[in-house]
């Protein structure tokens, strides 16, 4: 009851089912961030950061520490669906939050488009008789029928895959534990820092790779309105599920960085077929090691871990359509399943679309990855903005260390690494956010400016009567 009134203090109602529990929070925050990420883009990182590829993961957790505890106070503040597009909105102004989801579109809206390339490509590597295309329809099919029938079914779906790649990460902690102790390996802490490669520009341009694999905490702010415990829930989630995936992403990447079988090829022509840890794991434990792996990070993309995306992207694609910020026929939800119905099937349209047309471009899997970090990034910028505007400015708040100082570090730290990034990321990203200002302004020029519910009196014609399926 007390969440239903927190949603109607904004002119909204509880259409989604609170059905999920804290440990189906952390599940799905893991299952979206993989605990297994790193192994599809350990050489990238690896050979961007000099070898100090342990070091990039580490300041990747510290940074979005920051970015996390900035999350917990807005979703406290506003305990509801849309993530920065409702935290920039009603901390800052209506304009700034469509802008800023506008921005976090080009993170949630790619990501489930990437998933589905990267896992297709590895299986038909594996079995070259399926093609990518068939790979890409199968894994699609599968995801938006499970996300269709319930937000239950996806929780339940997702914590048995969590635990099989759990189990084969365990497995090759290991076996490459095993390897280093027993000479395969060479026992070193350069994966951490290396005088020979080291600045701070280097870490930074890994770091914005590396933030791929974390991209996904986040996500769990999506799920405010379906969640037991409302907002305390939500941030004690974002922060274990962070801190959890750290640890297991430096655990990993360390032990693969002292397997690798040639260090400096790697550093010097890079891993453009994607193969580096896979190489590592053969070291440690054979092909059959090896395999396990690789054939594991595509089944973990291309099904759970993009099913949970396109719970987050609909969820947003949702909430801003309830405002009136995006086509009124995205905001249905049916009545059977309690789901956004509309917009989960166009999640799972646009996703197949878009892995079929970026399997054509040599580059599509890299620059993918490049604009789904700044638009990420970007997003996280102006959440920690809104948390000082909103608490610090507007409520007079005075506990300057959650609302001033560590906000202030998140947003250095993040400015630092979106200043390192990919230029082809950076050029494309500004572009997309000059059309999210297009879009505004032809928004205003049509009547329509953006109006948050609860931050206005609401206009009878503008009431979120949300029509049900």
């Amino acid at each position: 009851m007390y969440e239903q009134n927190e949603l109607a203090r904004y002119g909204y109602r509880q259409e989604l089912a609170r059905k999920l529990r804290f440990r189906d929070l952390l599940a799905y925050g893991l299952v979206y961030m993989v605990p297994i990420a790193p192994m599809a883009i350990f050489g990238s990182v690896y050979a961007g950061s000099g070898g100090m590829v342990a070091l990039a993961y580490a300041i990747g957790v510290v940074a979005l520490v920051f970015t996390a505890f900035s999350y917990a106070q807005m979703v406290k503040a506003f305990p509801m669906s849309g993530s920065v597009y409702n935290y920039a909105g009603r901390g800052i102004s209506a304009p700034v939050g469509f802008l800023a989801g506008w921005v976090i579109l080009l993170d949630y809206v790619l990501v489930p488009g990437l998933l589905y390339l990267v896992a297709s490509v590895a299986m038909h590597a594996t079995v070259p008789a399926v093609p990518v295309w068939a790979w890409l329809l199968g894994f699609v099919a599968v995801n938006t029928i499970v996300n269709s029938v319930g937000i239950r079914m996806t929780a339940v779906v997702t914590r048995v895959m969590l635990v099989g790649e759990l189990l084969v990460l365990a497995v090759f902690v290991a076996v490459a534990g095993w390897a280093v102790a027993s000479g395969k390996g060479r026992l070193s802490w350069e994966a951490f820092y290396n005088p020979d490669t080291f600045t701070w520009s280097v870490v930074a341009g890994a770091v914005s790779i590396a933030v791929l694999s974390f991209l996904g905490f986040d996500g769990i702010s999506m799920l405010a309105e379906e969640a037991k415990g409302g907002a305390r829930q939500i941030g004690r989630a974002m922060a274990a599920v962070l801190v959890l995936a750290g640890v297991l992403f430096i655990g990993q990447t360390w032990l693969s960085a002292m397997l690798v079988p040639n260090p400096a090829l790697l550093l010097a022509d890079g891993d453009a077929n994607g193969t580096a840890f896979y190489d590592a794991a053969q070291v440690a434990g054979g092909s059959w090691l090896a395999t396990l792996c690789a054939v594991a990070t595509a089944v973990a993309w291309g099904l759970p871990n993009s099913m949970v995306a396109q719970v987050a992207t609909s969820r947003l694609l949702y909430a801003m359509a309830r405002d009136r910020q995006l086509p009124a026929f995205l905001a249905r939800v049916s009545i059977r399943r309690s789901v956004p119905i509309n917009a989960t099937l166009l999640t799972g349209v646009v996703s197949l679309v878009l892995g079929l047309y970026m399997a054509t471009r040599s580059d599509g899997i890299t620059l993918l990855s490049s604009l789904i970090n700044f638009g990420a990034m970007v997003a996280f910028l102006v959440l920690h903005v809104s948390v000082v505007v909103h608490h610090l400015i507007r409520g007079r708040s005075r506990n300057w260390w959650a609302h001033l100082v560590m906000p202030t570090f998140g947003f250095v730290i993040l400015a630092y690494v979106v200043v390192n990034a990919n230029i082809a990321a950076q050029r494309l990203g500004l572009a997309w956010l000059a059309l999210g200002l297009v879009v505004l302004a032809g928004l205003y020029l049509s009547g329509r400016r953006p109006v948050l519910s609860g931050l206005a009196p609401v206009q009878p014609q503008q009431r979120r009567d949300v029509e049900r399926v």
